[in-house]
């Protein structure tokens, strides 16, 4: 199957009309995307558009020889003309499956909010998955006995959606992803490709031609790191761009290293608000004990975060004490943070890791505030040493150091 992407936008496209803010203003050229509208083997379109005879024909493709015109959600504003000769747009029940002359085979699947998803079958077996934007699988089963070839869907607005995919089997590693419904959730660009390449998906250009089946053939195949250090200051945002980065992967590991504090109510709000950022399939535990979990095998770790499990350590050696430090103590750190960097290394486990760059501050007024600060730049050093990915988190904005 090929599939012509004739708008890959949100369905009011990208910079949306009258829209002063800064991600529209900046959506020019190639960023600039039409609502979103699917060209299946010339003869399925997926979702009609404004300007879709145009968009075909810009893109090398004519509309001509449509048989089928399928609707995933409703469209707003003034009504989309038909172009003479295309047929009536239909939207099809959930559930129900059509099978069309051109020998391509199509299931109406439910969603969790307002529109259908269609799963459709070429003439050569191959799948693909379409969904509507904001819209995620409202069951979880997948009709197939293989993962989809391809998944076109709205990454973005819902990351949920892919992880509840990835968790039956019906998104695999051979799956190509490629996000559609881009709206102004995300700034263009070089962000929107680091977002999705960290979701494992990819964004293309209006117009693309996608051959169903040939991912990795010659493609720019995202990169997802396996091992990713999230640094920044305090409220930086770097938590929640650990968060995003796992975000459309199913059970996941929340790993909180801050512990609890009786009657400390600002603490008890923190972890709360925390909390309920996290997709519900994922898991908390509370520990510092990170080498064992790190060596299991098991879901994505997201570790939030390595400063408190830097002050447990400390606690533990007691490095707080002069004579203690100095008697042993600092050797004590150096083997628990070598056991973790090695732990890191060898782990089979997907990690993303939280801490504090504090380096750039003002320098402490006392010895252990100046000691815990030093051995926290160390600490992100070593860990750094060995992911594939190093981020800083500057004002809600990540910049990849590595």
């Amino acid at each position: 199957m090929e599939v012509t992407l004739l708008g890959t936008g949100g369905p009011a496209g990208l910079p949306r009309p009258g829209c002063p803010c800064a991600v529209c203003a900046c959506a020019v050229g190639a960023d600039a995307r039409a609502a979103t509208a699917v060209l299946v083997d010339g003869t399925l379109l997926l979702d009609l558009t404004p300007g879709a005879a145009f968009a075909a024909a810009r893109a090398g493709r004519s509309l001509g020889g449509v048989r089928q015109v399928l609707l995933s959600h409703p469209h707003d504003g003034p009504a989309v003309e038909v172009p003479a000769g295309l047929p009536q747009p239909a939207r099809v029940p959930d559930g129900r499956e059509l099978a069309l002359l051109t020998g391509h085979r199509v299931r109406a699947v439910a969603m969790d909010a307002g529109g259908t998803g269609y799963a459709v079958t070429g003439p050569d077996g191959q799948q693909l998955l379409y969904l509507p934007p904001g819209g995620a699988p409202a069951g979880l089963e997948h009709g197939g006995a293989d993962s989809y070839d391809l998944v076109l869907l709205d990454v973005v607005g819902r990351p949920d959606a892919l992880a509840r995919l990835r968790a039956v089997g019906s998104v695999g590693a051979a799956t190509d992803v490629v996000a559609v419904h881009l709206d102004h959730d995300v700034p263009p660009g070089a962000e929107l490709r680091r977002r999705l390449a960290a979701a494992g998906a990819r964004a293309v250009p209006d117009g693309a031609t996608l051959t169903v089946g040939g991912y990795g053939d010659g493609l720019d195949v995202p990169d997802v790191p396996r091992r990713t250090l999230v640094l920044g200051g305090a409220r930086s945002g770097k938590s929640v761009e650990a968060e995003r980065r796992l975000e459309s992967f199913p059970d996941v590991l929340y790993v909180a290293t801050g512990g609890t504090r009786g009657g400390d109510t600002e603490w008890a709000a923190r972890v709360a608000a925390h909390r309920e950022r996290r997709p519900g399939s994922w898991r908390t535990t509370e520990s510092c004990d990170l080498v064992p979990l790190l060596a299991q095998d098991g879901p994505p770790l997201l570790v939030d975060c390595l400063s408190l499990w830097l002050t447990d350590a400390m606690d533990s050696v007691g490095a707080w004490d002069d004579t203690e430090w100095a008697s042993g103590g600092e050797k004590s750190l150096r083997k628990r943070v070598r056991e973790l960097t090695e732990a890191v290394r060898a782990t089979p486990r997907t990690v993303v890791a939280v801490s504090n760059e504090v380096g750039s501050g003002i320098v402490p007024a006392t010895a252990s505030g100046r000691r815990y600060r030093d051995e926290l730049g160390r600490l992100n050093a070593a860990f750094a040493s060995e992911c594939e990915q190093v981020v800083l988190v500057v004002a809600g904005q990540a910049m990849v150091l590595r």
